[in-house]
């Protein structure tokens, strides 16, 4: 299996299954002698793991991190950091009645197709559990921003059909934590949290949208062509389990625009150059351009349902499936932490190519 690697200066590679021995991730090119604050990154995973709130899933993982290498007195070495998280509540048996059967718009029909073998439990590597290596990896990925003075913050702007009508610029996103599904529009947060609450005793899943936002990214990261930073932010975003949309800046709204209305207009303040609106979303032919960049991921419903679904098993026999095991009602409010982690990584491998191009 291919495709485990992701970026190309600050890389990081994933492995690991959802109910194996163990996950984790190995981080390539992290500068030597970053200060890393290890407290800092069992607080990011302890923002995704599962069984934090009454709206997430109900796996009790602690999710505690192990770093084995890459830090030595508190300080990244320049080598890499390998690190690795244990699973501890794993309940295999729960997914033995799908063991040959094809859950509906799951990855099982394609994994068996493409390799002819699948770990049926949890889903294995297609599981999201996968993502706790990121955010691992993502956490000192933000420690290593920070000290350029980048910040990123994500937050939940939809669930369903319920959804904020505020741009971040108007929300404070301090509030983002203040409830369980991280949504700062308080107000909006308690009618999401109602709503996920009504969704989970029907035996139902729901779907929603992340917004995030990075401030203080300065000028010039991000290439002409293939790896245009949002290009490079669309892919994160996507690798993403159930992502199934990405737009920057003004999206899919932007087609109803005319030129003259969407053109960002250049001036200079404090010896900067800015511009008067921010369509472009911080990004112009795939490069930085030292504005906010901000976007939007959609997240679909979770696949797994408690009511029953028809589907085939192995040998093509029809069959009823019904979801076992503990799973998220929406996945949304424990993607805010995975959106910020990819995103981090991507920034951090942009910065680090473009000091190799200068130098």
């Amino acid at each position: 299996m291919a495709g485990n690697i992701f970026g190309t200066t600050f890389r990081i590679s994933t492995f690991g299954e959802s109910h194996g021995k163990a996950i984790g991730v190995i981080l390539d090119g992290c500068p030597a002698g970053l200060e890393i604050d290890e407290e800092f990154i069992q607080q990011e995973l302890d923002r995704r793991r599962p069984g934090q709130s009454k709206i997430v899933t109900q796996r009790k993982e602690s999710d505690t991190v192990q770093i084995l290498s890459g830090i030595f007195e508190g300080k990244s070495t320049g080598t890499p950091i390998a690190m690795v998280i244990f699973n501890a509540d794993a309940r295999s048996k729960d997914y033995s009645h799908i063991a040959d059967k094809f859950r509906p718009s799951h990855a099982d029909f394609t994994y068996t197709a493409k390799y002819g073998v699948r770990d049926y439990r949890g889903g294995g590597r297609s599981s999201a559990r996968e993502t706790a290596a990121r955010v691992a990896a993502g956490a000192i990925a933000k420690q290593f921003l920070a000290t350029q003075g980048v910040k990123i913050q994500a937050y939940v702007s939809q669930v369903g059909h319920l959804a904020t009508n505020k741009s971040y610029q108007d929300l404070d996103l301090t509030q983002t934590e203040a409830t369980p599904v991280r949504c700062p529009d308080l107000d909006i947060a308690s009618q999401m949290i109602d709503y996920i609450k009504e969704v989970r005793k029907d035996g139902d899943t729901i779907g929603g949208i992340v917004n995030a936002v990075v401030q203080g990214c300065p000028v010039g990261i991000g290439e002409p062509a293939f790896d245009k930073l949002h290009a490079d932010l669309a892919k994160a975003m996507l690798s993403i389990n159930a992502c199934k949309g990405f737009e920057y800046g003004s999206g899919f709204n932007g087609v109803s625009m005319r030129g003259s209305e969407h053109n960002d207009i250049f001036f200079e303040e404090d010896g900067q150059v800015k511009t008067k609106t921010n369509h472009s979303g911080g990004i112009q032919g795939g490069i930085s351009n030292g504005m906010d960049i901000y976007f939007r991921t959609a997240f679909k419903p979770v696949a797994t349902i408690v009511s029953e679904q028809d589907s085939i098993n192995e040998q093509g026999e029809a069959v009823t499936v019904v979801g076992k095991g503990r799973h998220d009602p929406c996945v949304v409010p424990r993607a805010v932490p995975i959106v910020e982690s990819m995103t981090a990584l991507v920034i951090a491998d942009h910065l680090l190519r473009q000091r190799t191009v200068k130098s």
